[in-house]
């Protein structure tokens, strides 16, 4: 009994021991409290430090964001203006050139007006559903309006070919000796023929197909050029519509004096939409319009 008693005292712990205890506990909590609470200040000190140095570093970066932003704005511009100055440089450098391709359209060569030393003009093959290939070709201009003029004449009134367009300077020499030759073989004096010649053939550098605008059409069911191409199918249509597409009948019947060549209602001179339907209109030869005009 007294050994059991002695044996349950040992195996209980005493009550300072338990005092002791409970103090170490508690100053272990409050010295990780003080640890805590001195931690979070710290840790507070250190986020509102770091807040101070985010917001500064911010403000820097707006300032030089908008110091960019600023600069593009202006390189932009003044990009933006000299392209708009180069654009309207050259709208205007474009303008003019047009506006001399229009007026070169009514270049009048003819018997007392040569064509313009140097003339050449940028070419293109004359096609149509008729003639699909061709060894024929015209200024660039106008060759796009040909094709559609013959292809609607096709349609409408009747097959027309081209047999003569653009001519070199050697080509249209050889057409104007060949015919003097022909004429004294007829038994034209010699003296007399180039003269004769000239008002059928126009001399080297008078002559409007050396322009690559005109050209010379016949209907296939009358291959001859002479005035009774007048009567074909084709050449009717024609006379009543080529304007339509920016060519003239360019020596009308009984204008000879006037164009210095015969009657041809096979030879056709482009001159663009505005100008045709105002000749058309008007009846005249270009000889005239071009007087008209400078008259205006």
């Amino acid at each position: 009994m007294v050994h059991s008693l002695e044996q349950s005292i040992k195996e209980k712990p005493s009550y300072r021991f338990r005092l002791m205890t409970l103090l170490a506990l508690n100053c272990l909590l409050f010295g990780l409290l003080i640890q805590g609470y001195l931690g979070f200040r710290s840790y507070r000190e250190d986020l509102h430090t770091a807040g101070l140095l985010w917001q500064q570093f911010t403000l820097e970066s707006a300032e030089d964001a908008r110091e960019r932003r600023s600069s593009l704005q202006t390189l932009r511009a003044d990009a933006a203006q000299t392209e708009k100055d180069r654009l309207l440089t050259l709208a205007q450098e474009k303008g003019e050139t047009q506006r001399g391709k229009h007026l070169e359209l009514l270049l009048l060569v003819n018997p007392w007006h040569e064509l313009p030393e140097g003339y050449a003009p940028e070419l293109a093959p004359v096609v149509s559903n008729w003639q699909v290939t061709s060894p024929y070709a015209v200024d660039s201009r106008c060759a796009e309006a040909l094709r559609d003029m013959l292809n609607d004449c096709l349609m409408y009134g009747g097959v027309a070919e081209v047999c003569s367009a653009y001519r070199t300077q050697e080509y249209q020499q050889m057409l104007f000796d060949n015919k003097i030759e022909r004429l004294i073989d007829e038994g034209t004096p010699p003296e007399e023929a180039p003269t004769l010649a000239a008002t059928t053939v126009a001399l080297p550098g008078t002559s409007e197909h050396q322009l690559g605008l005109a050209v010379d059409i016949l209907d296939i069911s009358y291959p001859y050029l002479n005035e009774y191409q007048m009567y074909t199918g084709a050449q009717r249509w024609l006379m009543e519509h080529s304007w339509e597409y920016g060519f003239i009948l360019r020596y009308p019947e009984g204008t000879s004096e006037i164009t210095g060549i015969i009657y041809e209602p096979w030879h056709y001179r482009y001159v663009g939409e505005e100008h045709a339907e105002e000749i058309h209109a008007l009846g005249l030869t270009l000889e005239e319009y071009l007087e008209l005009r400078n008259g205006r």
